[in-house]
């Protein structure tokens, strides 16, 4: 994999799990020239680096394609965390630990299980857009905030009333 143009390299996340790289070609191909794309679906929800031979098509692609909806998942594209154009790459700080972001676009949960942990939710909620930080309670309910006023609409209206499943209910 090549990290030379940190400029050109975009991350595609919240990807149907049946996703192939052709799918994802057939996505940014009409961007410009594509050097490689990267799909990670192995274990885990299955994201995807995808690197334009030109920084310029890389920024239309995030433009266009953030929040877009394919096959019922709302995508999620930017450039990976501490690059943006024309800075290049920059170290992320710390690995593991609660997210440093927060969010004022909150969604209060209620009816979960008492197996279910704040990384269930998280993962639950993750259909709907991008989740920033999720926190279960021992009396059931949970809270999500998203980074975007429309991601936390989206889970509203689509997640509402929905099965939620732990990962410890068999």
């Amino acid at each position: 994999m090549s990290y030379r143009n940190n400029d050109s390299r975009i991350y595609v996340g919240n990807l149907p799990p049946d996703i192939r790289s052709k799918d994802i070609e057939d996505l940014f191909y009409k961007f410009g020239k594509i050097n490689f794309i990267d799909l990670k679906n192995r274990r885990g929800p299955p994201f995807a680096f995808v690197e334009f031979e030109d920084a310029r098509d890389a920024e239309d692609a995030v433009n266009a394609r953030d929040g877009y909806d394919y096959d019922g998942y709302r995508l999620r594209v930017e450039f990976p965390r501490g690059t943006a154009p024309g800075r290049g790459f920059q170290p992320r700080g710390r690995g593991r630990g609660p997210p440093a972001r927060r969010s004022q676009y909150r969604v209060i949960v209620t009816g979960l299980p008492p197996t279910g942990s704040w990384q269930d939710l998280k993962d639950h909620m993750r259909e709907a857009g991008d989740v920033c930080y999720a926190d279960v309670y021992k009396d059931g309910t949970g809270v999500v905030e998203f980074l975007r006023y429309e991601d936390m609409k989206y889970a509203v209206k689509k997640l509402d009333d929905s099965r939620f499943r732990s990962h410890e209910v068999s």
